[in-house]
């Protein structure tokens, strides 16, 4: 089953538990998914869905910090709530460990030499490592990899 039949499945579980706070969310993930569709005239598939989610979980971040800030810790905690069910989707994190393997075989792969060539590894990365790492950690890491080399 792809993500974005498991997102409808557990649409339909959410309303037939009552449970507005995860129906809430979910039906955000699949108005995005629907607008995306509508605009790029598409049919999406796991990748899209997970850039999707990923991109929701960053706006769902700043919101965080900036309700906090501003003192709103009831919308910071819807916020929370959402980001909670928005992770449920992603596949498991790397580890930085595993984050660096990648980059030293992408920087390898490539034949990349400084840091001018910083697009040629991030175009073999960004399909591998889509959802399951944070892309600043990894152009941080293949940055400070081409400059030294």
């Amino acid at each position: 089953m792809g993500l974005k039949e498991q997102i409808t499945e557990d649409m339909k579980a959410a309303m037939r538990a009552k449970d507005t706070a995860k129906l809430s969310a979910i039906r955000l993930i699949t108005a995005a998914m629907k607008q995306k569709e509508v605009d790029e005239r598409i049919e999406l598939n796991d990748t899209h869905v997970l850039a999707i989610i990923e991109k929701m979980i960053k706006q769902r971040k700043d919101s965080i910090s900036q309700f906090e800030a501003g003192g709103r810790q009831d919308l910071a905690d819807i916020e929370k709530a959402e980001l909670t069910i928005l992770s449920t989707y992603m596949p498991a994190g790397l580890s930085e460990a595993e984050i660096q393997a990648e980059v030293t075989s992408a920087i390898t792969a490539s034949g990349a030499a400084g840091p001018q060539d910083m697009g040629k590894v991030m175009a073999i990365l960004k399909p591998k490592l889509a959802g399951r790492a944070d892309m600043g950690v990894v152009s941080a890491l293949i940055k400070s990899a081409l400059t030294k080399a």
